[in-house]
C-alpha cells in the first residue's frame, strides 16, 4: 500500500535546515519563530505519519532533523517570549545578550563540573586581566549584580555611601581642601582677580575580600539547585560582616578605612581632613542631667546643606540607651518607622543601625551623624571572581571568591561624631 503526503518536506528542513532557523532567530521576531515552529512541526506530523506507515533510513533521518528543528525553534519563541514581557534594560543590552547567555552556561559548567574551557576563551576573548586557574574565573554579571544589591541591604554603610565603579585598582580624583574664592560685582566694575582653590588628591584603593563557601558534590550534581543563587546566597553574610566593619573601624591596611580612622578634632576647631567631634561632657556616658542636649548639639554641629539628607549611625546598645530619652514635652526622641521598608527616626533623621560601631565607653566615638552619601566613598572593583578547589577539603568542593573593595572618607565636613567624653 502506497502513502501519499500531500505536504512536501522543503529545503530549510534538511540537513541545512537549522542555521536558516538560527538566521531567523536571531532577528529577534518572535512572529517568525511561531510560523517556523508551526510549519516544523506539520512537517514532523507528516512525516511520523510516513515513518509509520513505511520506515525506512531516509524518513528516520528526517524526522530526526525536524525533531531538532522543533525543540529549537520552540525553545528561540519561549525566549523571544520571555523578552517581549521583560521590561526593557536600557541601551546595549541586545549584542550582548547571547555572551551573556554563553558565559552564564559555561560558569555553570565549571562551578558543577570543573570544567574550565568555556571560561577561559571567553575570558581569553574578553582580554580580561587575571584569568585562569590562578586568579579564578569571573561570575556572570547577573550573579556580581545581585551579590551588590543584597550587600546594600545588609551593609549599612554602603547603602549610605556613595559607590563606585572602577576598573582599575585604585579610584583617584582631585578634591578641594578649601571652598573657592567668590564674590560680587557691579555690572561695570572690575573684575580682581581671586585666590586660585586649594587642590589635592583622594585615592582610594579597592583591597581584596574573599570568602570560601563549600558544597557537596552531590549538591553540584543536583540539576534542581540554582548554582547561582547558591553562590549568592553563601557569600552575601560574609562579605556583609566583613563590609561592615571595615567602613566603620578599618584601618586601611589591607582593608578599607573606616571614617572612625581617621584623625578627629573638636568641632569648634574643624579643619579640613579632620573629623569634627562633639563631646558629652562625661566620660562612657550621656550626662546626667539633660542628656538629650547633646543630641542637637550633634545635629546642629552639622552644617545645614548636610543636614538635610544626614542618618544617625549606631548600634543597638546605644539606639537602646537614646531610646528611653524624652523632650521636655514627654515624647520620646527615638520613633519606630512608619512602614516595614522604613527606617527608625531620632529628632526626626533616619537611624541606621550598624553593629561595627562601639558602646559607650571612655572617649568612645559611639554615634556618627551626617549627609555619608556626600562624606564616604566606597569603591568596588568590577569583577567577582571564583576559584574552585575540589582538592584541599575532600569530600567537599571548595569555592575561592574574592571581589575587590575600598572605601574612605571623601567630604571631611559632612560627618561629625559623638564622643563620650
Amino acid at each position: 500500500m502506497t502513502v501519499q503526503t500531500p505536504f512536501t518536506i522543503k529545503a530549510p528542513f534538511e540537513t541545512k535546515s537549522v542555521p536558516v532557523l538560527e538566521n531567523k532567530a536571531a532577528d529577534g521576531d518572535a512572529n517568525a519563530a511561531f510560523g517556523e515552529l508551526s510549519r516544523a512541526f506539520e512537517a514532523f506530523k507528516e512525516t511520523n505519519d510516513a515513518k509509520i506507515a513505511r520506515i525506512d533510513v531516509v524518513n528516520e533521518e528526517k524526522l530526526a532533523r525536524i525533531d531538532a528543528a522543533i525543540d529549537q525553534a520552540r525553545t528561540r519563541l519561549d525566549r523571544l517570549t520571555l523578552d517581549g514581557r521583560r521590561p526593557p534594560l536600557g541601551v546595549g543590552a541586545g549584542p550582548r545578550d547571547g555572551v551573556a547567555v554563553e558565559h552564564k552556561a559555561a560558569f555553570d559548567l565549571y562551578v558543577r563540573a570543573g570544567e574550565s574551557g568555556g571560561l577561559k576563551r571567553l575570558e581569553e576573548k574578553a582580554l580580561s586581566a587575571g584569568s585562569g586557574p590562578d586568579g579564578g574565573y569571573l561570575v556572570p554579571e547577573i550573579v556580581e549584580r545581585d551579590v551588590l544589591a543584597r550587600l546594600a541591604n545588609l551593609s549599612p554603610i554602603r547603602a549610605l555611601a556613595t559607590v563606585r565603579t572602577i576598573s582599575g585598582g585604585q579610584y583617584k580624583r582631585a578634591v578641594s581642601a578649601s571652598d573657592a574664592v567668590s564674590g560680587w560685582v557691579a555690572e561695570t566694575a572690575p573684575r580682581p582677580q581671586t585666590a586660585s582653590p586649594t587642590l589635592s588628591e583622594l585615592s582610594v584603593p579597592a583591597m581584596e575580600l574573599y570568602a570560601m563557601p563549600a558544597a557537596t558534590q552531590t549538591l553540584l550534581d543536583d540539576a534542581v539547585v540554582d548554582i547561582d543563587a547558591w553562590l549568592a546566597d553563601e557569600v552575601e553574610t560574609a562579605f556583609a560582616e566583613q563590609e561592615s566593619t571595615a567602613f566603620v573601624t578599618g584601618n586601611g591596611v589591607s582593608r578599607p578605612k573606616g571614617f572612625l580612622s581617621y584623625e578627629t578634632v573638636a568641632n569648634a576647631s574643624w579643619v579640613p581632613g579632620k573629623l569634627g567631634t562633639i563631646a558629652t561632657g562625661t566620660a562612657g556616658a550621656f550626662p546626667s542631667a539633660s542628656p538629650a542636649d547633646v543630641l542637637f548639639d550633634l545635629v546642629y554641629g552639622l552644617r545645614a546643606g548636610y543636614r538635610q539628607n544626614a542618618t544617625f549611625v549606631m548600634n543597638r546598645k546605644v539606639q537602646s540607651a537614646i531610646r528611653k530619652m524624652k523632650d521636655p514635652d514627654g515624647n520620646y526622641l527615638w520613633q519606630p518607622p512608619l512602614a516595614a521598608d522604613r527606617s527608625a527616626t531620632l529628632l526626626g533623621f533616619p537611624v541606621a543601625e550598624a553593629e561595627a560601631m562601639p558602646d559607650a565607653g571612655a572617649a568612645s566615638l559611639s554615634i556618627a551623624f551626617g549627609d555619608f552619601k556626600r562624606g564616604y566613598l566606597v569603591v568596588d572593583r568590577a569583577g567577582l571572581r571564583v576559584l574552585r578547589d575540589p582538592y584541599s577539603a575532600k569530600p567537599y568542593v571548595l569555592f575561592y571568591t574574592t571581589k575587590r573593595v575600598g572605601g574612605g572618607v571623601q567630604d571631611f565636613d559632612a560627618i561629625k561624631l559623638l564622643s563620650f567624653a
